[in-house]
C-alpha cells in the first residue's frame, strides 16, 4: 500500500469518527420536518387511508419533498405492505400532481436513483448493506424462517437490501423511517418492528426521534397501533441502554 493510499484512509477514517463523535455530543431531539412527512405519507399509504394520504402528498410537497422522494418512499412501501397499496398509492400522487399542475404549482422532480456500478453479486452487496444497517456481520449457519424457507433469504438479500435499499433517492435513515411507518401501521408484525426499530438506532436516530414516530402515528393512524409501537419502542430501549 502506497503513502498515498494509507493517508487518505487515515483521513476517511478521522471524518468518520469525529461526524460519529459530534452526532453522539450533538444528537438531534426531533425528526426534522421532512422526516415527519415521510412517517405520514409512508403510514397513510400502508394503511390504505387515501383520502388523508392525499392531504399528506401536498403537505409534504409543500415541506420541501420532491417528487422522487416521495415516488421512492411510496415504492419501498410494497416490499412491506404489497403492491396494492403501494399502487394505489402512486396513483394518488398522480392525481396530487395534476390537481397542483392545474393550479400553476411546479413541483421539483429531484434526483434520480444513481447508477450501480458494481461487479459483487446482488447478495453480496445485499448482505453488506443489511451488516451495515444492523452492525451485525452475516455469517453462521442459517436458523429460523432463513433456514425453513432458504429462497425468501436469497430474495431478501438480493432485491430488499439490493435493488431497493441500494438505491440513493432516500437514505438509510429515511428508509426505515418508511419501514418503521408501515410496520406500526399494518400491524400484526411486532417482532419486524422491533428489529428494524434496533436499526433505526444503529443508522443514527434518537430515543427522542422515535418517540416522536409514535407520535405521528397515534395522530395519524390510531392510538391503538401507537400503543402497540410504543410499547415495542419501550423494549427496545429498554435492551439498549
Amino acid at each position: 500500500m502506497t503513502s498515498n493510499k494509507l493517508n487518505n484512509i487515515l483521513l476517511i477514517l478521522f471524518v468518520s469518527l469525529s461526524y460519529m463523535l459530534k452526532a453522539q455530543a450533538n444528537p438531534k431531539k426531533s425528526l426534522s420536518l421532512k422526516e415527519q412527512h415521510i412517517v405520514a405519507i409512508a403510514a397513510s399509504t400502508a394503511k390504505g387511508d387515501l383520502a388523508m394520504l392525499k392531504t399528506e402528498l401536498e403537505t409534504g410537497l409543500d415541506a420541501g419533498l420532491t417528487v422522487n422522494q416521495i415516488k421512492e418512499v411510496i415504492v419501498h412501501i410494497y416490499a412491506y405492505a404489497g403492491f396494492p397499496r403501494s399502487i394505489r398509492g402512486l396513483q394518488t400522487f398522480m392525481v396530487v400532481l395534476d390537481e397542483r399542475k392545474a393550479k400553476g404549482i411546479t413541483d421539483p422532480p429531484g434526483a434520480e436513483a444513481s447508477s450501480i456500478d458494481n461487479s459483487e453479486s446482488k447478495y453480496a452487496r445485499g448482505r453488506t448493506i443489511l451488516q451495515q444497517l444492523t452492525g451485525i456481520p452475516e455469517m453462521g449457519t442459517k436458523t429460523g424462517y432463513a433456514a425453513f424457507s432458504p429462497i425468501i433469504e436469497v430474495f431478501l438479500k438480493e432485491h430488499l437490501f439490493a435493488d431497493i435499499f441500494e438505491r440513493d433517492i432516500l437514505s438509510y435513515t429515511e428508509r426505515e423511517l418508511v419501514t418503521i411507518s408501515v410496520l406500526a401501521s399494518i400491524g400484526g408484525v411486532e417482532p419486524m418492528l422491533q428489529s428494524h426499530l434496533k436499526i433505526c438506532l444503529n443508522v443514527g436516530l434518537t430515543a427522542e426521534q422515535l418517540q416522536q414516530f409514535v407520535t405521528i402515528i397515534k395522530s395519524k393512524i390510531g392510538e391503538g397501533e401507537a400503543i402497540v409501537a410504543g410499547n415495542v419502542l419501550d423494549e427496545v430501549l429498554k435492551t439498549t441502554k
